[in-house]
């Protein structure tokens, strides 16, 4: 009955979705990817809504039922039927009577989970620019190969118009090829030189106060396009992996015809989204790096590295807090091990652990060298948390994170120096979560 009532549902917005997007006809630039979608999304918006009317989804809205949201500008109503009717009054409201300030551009995260998910989402969403971030073993339980999650997410720019733009990551070697299966425009991005935007002259601030955490200097790059290089600093954000995220968004503002130099000016009010490298206060004068928004093996190697590159006294430790990471299917042993093995390779001093799975991370750690003293393994994030309010001592650096499911952010709850701005500074802090 649940699921009938879901595909009834399903329908209903998709119907009103697509006469929405009829009617005003706004243009729809949508992200995909294995990971990196949230906070290049993020990105593009913090660019486009610098100069036109501009709409992004929130929270988790990027499936069959959040995108329609977002088009309508309305929230789920959950399991209450009177908020799903005045989603429908609403709906209806846009297409009986015009409004003016319906945004111009819309700015989508599309999620897959399963093939074909995009394909059903851009059935009805036409896409202007579509952008696809990087793939990576997410959801291998579902796909079973990366080269099935990259057939997935490429539908997303298979069907764009000749005038619509694909945007593509040059450094993901599952991701550059898919300029062949494109008739529309094709801009890259990447690290790399041959990118059509890419960066150079990377720089990560190793100048860190750990008493007052607004001394973060952040990133800074060059970006490099048509023979111009223009210096980039991104304020507040910790993470080297978040420069291709810059680079996607510069380059659709590229396509938008905004100046570069605007371009990076609207950056400097990009900050990642909650739960992604954030950093936050921790109690005894710590500082901790919540990355606990979700997890897959490479989202974890990219912060194992940036945790490395941020020097600190030797007296002060770095802890690796990380959780399961979920759905990986077949691989997962091997997975878990793999990032065991990469702690120690980055030199992190102590190995947290959370689930049954990352038992195996555990085993990795030590396999490499790590010593047994220096890694613990707990049911759940709550318990390791409380371990470590008594474990860790002044100036110490920990980075927090695991699959959603695993609930992480409890951890950085115990640990973060103000808890009472958790809803103002965590992930999943709504009533659905909070229990």
């Amino acid at each position: 009955m649940k699921n009938i009532f879901k595909k009834i549902l399903e329908l209903k917005l998709r119907f009103l979705a697509k006469a929405i997007l009829n009617k005003y006809k706004p243009e729809v630039v949508a992200i995909t990817g294995s990971v990196g979608k949230t906070s290049t999304k993020e990105a593009i918006y913090t660019v486009l809504a610098s100069a036109f009317n501009c709409r992004r989804n929130q929270k988790n809205y990027n499936n069959e039922i959040g995108i329609p949201l977002t088009i309508i500008g309305a929230e789920a109503g959950g399991k209450n039927p009177f908020k799903w009717f005045g989603v429908f009054i609403k709906a209806a409201g846009l297409l009986i009577k015009k409004d003016n300030n319906y945004p111009k551009i819309l700015v989508l995260e599309m999620g897959a989970d399963r093939v074909g998910d995009i394909k059903y989402l851009t059935s009805f969403v036409p896409v202007k620019v579509g952008v696809i971030t990087t793939i990576a073993p997410v959801h291998l339980e579902f796909f079973g190969t990366l080269e099935m999650i990259a057939k997935e997410k490429g539908m997303l720019i298979q069907n764009l118009a000749k005038d619509g733009y694909a945007v593509l990551n040059y450094d993901d070697k599952l991701v550059q090829p898919m300029r062949e299966r494109t008739k529309a425009k094709v801009i890259t991005f990447g690290n790399l030189p041959q990118a059509d935007v890419s960066a150079s002259d990377i720089a990560i601030s190793h100048d860190v106060s750990y008493k007052d955490v607004s001394t973060i200097q952040g990133i800074s790059f060059k970006v490099v396009y048509q023979g111009k290089t223009v210096p980039v600093l991104l304020p507040k954000v910790l993470g080297r992996h978040l420069v291709p995220t810059a680079l996607a968004a510069i380059a659709v503002g590229i396509i938008y015809n905004l100046n570069l130099h605007n371009i990076v000016a609207a950056l400097k009010n990009f900050q990642p989204p909650l739960g992604r490298m954030r950093i936050i206060p921790g109690i005894k004068n710590t500082l901790i790096i919540d990355d606990t928004y979700n997890s897959s093996p490479l989202a974890v190697r990219q912060a194992l590295y940036q945790l490395s590159q941020i020097n600190l006294n030797s007296h002060h430790k770095k802890y690796a807090v990380l959780g399961d990471m979920l759905e990986l299917g077949v691989i997962a042993e091997q997975a878990h091990q793999e990032i065991g093995e990469a702690v120690v390779e980055y030199g992190i001093d102590y190995l947290i652990t959370v689930g049954e799975i990352s038992r195996d991370t555990v085993r990795g750690a030590i396999k490499k060298g790590m010593s047994k003293d220096h890694c613990f393994n707990f049911p759940n994030s709550l318990e390791a948390g409380k371990f470590l309010q008594q474990r860790i001592n002044e100036g110490d650096l920990l980075l927090i994170k695991g699959s959603q499911g695993m609930r992480m952010e409890k951890a950085v709850k115990e640990l973060m120096a103000e808890p009472q701005k958790a809803a103002e500074l965590l992930v999943r802090q709504d009533k659905e979560w909070v229990r």
